[in-house]
């Protein structure tokens, strides 16, 4: 077999900006050829992302959503089975229960329910007394499931990457990749997505006086871990909001701010959380996490412990 190796042009005018701007040359050249246009996007500051106002209906979701929690509404998290659909679920537990929600998930089994959210999810739903459904990593086409939610009165909230079909469901969809969007960076991850939808709900929850003594506003940087795992699992394109999400949430996996589970996981796949790299997420943890992902990596939004995480999943490893 004969092997190929195809070398990425580099951009000199661009490789030459980094280097002049303090760049390492080696660094410089490796993000020229990686489509990094100026040294601003070497940065890694939260302050760097995207503004959530600018992915379309964030807002409205974010609204719909303070609805929920002020009322006291089911909310029911309806995730997909893979790691970026389970990182986003967890992202939607810890967050919303950190704002005072009342919240559940609910994971489809492939076999029973098919992928998204289903007709059967939306009964399954309702017999569960939820008010709003929320979808995440997945519902860009489940225009059947979407419909027999609303006839059994559930509002819905789709959250998604996904290229979407040419009839998309009737209902509030937050999807980087929607027609009309002008959000720019398509390549956010059903985590990321769902991370930014908890940012415009935290701002609208904070319009609304609602946080207070009791309940203070949730420090959303503390999900970052779980967003970094999903994001590069997930093998979207690291551009440069991608690459802010992973890089911060690299650093607290290095300063040991992790769930339980992705400590666990650090564990059982043999690599040191304290020289955290993407390598670890997208083919140790990542890896791993496939089939327990659901298991371990959404119940490390709850309070379990990080010695019987690992015992699960070393459990699981040897059956």
């Amino acid at each position: 077999m004969t092997v190929k190796i195809q070398i990425r042009p580099v951009n000199q005018s661009v490789c030459n900006t980094l280097i002049n701007a303090g760049a390492d040359p080696l660094i410089a050249r490796l993000c020229a050829a990686r489509d990094v246009q100026t040294p601003q996007e070497l940065e890694d500051r939260l302050n760097g992302l995207l503004p959530y106002q600018s992915l379309v209906q964030c807002e409205a979701a974010a609204a719909r959503l303070a609805d929920a929690v002020q009322k006291q509404e089911k909310i029911l998290i309806v995730a997909d089975y893979d790691a970026d659909g389970a990182t986003a679920c967890a992202v939607g537990m810890k967050g919303l229960g950190a704002m005072g929600a009342v919240v559940d998930f609910l994971v489809p089994n492939r076999f029973e329910h098919g992928y998204g959210l289903t007709p059967e999810l939306a009964e399954i739903a309702a017999e569960k007394g939820t008010n709003l459904l929320l979808t995440v990593d997945n519902g860009i086409a489940s225009l059947a499931g979407v419909a027999r939610a609303q006839e059994l009165g559930l509002d819905v909230v789709v959250t998604d990457h996904h290229l979407p079909a040419e009839q998309v469901p009737d209902c509030i969809i937050v999807n980087p990749n929607q027609r009309g969007c002008g959000f720019e960076s398509k390549s956010l991850a059903g985590v990321g997505v769902i991370f930014y939808v908890l940012m415009a709900l935290r701002a609208e929850l904070r319009r609304r006086h609602y946080f207070s003594d009791g309940l203070q506003e949730p420090n959303l940087a503390e999900l970052l871990d779980l967003v970094a795992l999903g994001t590069v699992a997930d093998v979207v394109s690291l551009d440069h909001n991608n690459r802010i999400l992973v890089s911060q949430g690299l650093k607290r996996m290095r300063q040991g701010k992790m769930r339980p589970g992705i400590r666990a996981l650090f564990e059982v796949a043999r690599r040191d959380w304290r020289k955290a790299q993407p390598f670890d997420m997208g083919f140790a943890l990542g890896r791993a996490s496939m089939q327990p992902a659901v298991w371990t990596i959404c119940h490390s939004a709850l309070p379990v412990c990080w010695p019987t995480m690992t015992h699960r999943l070393k459990s699981w490893r040897r059956s």
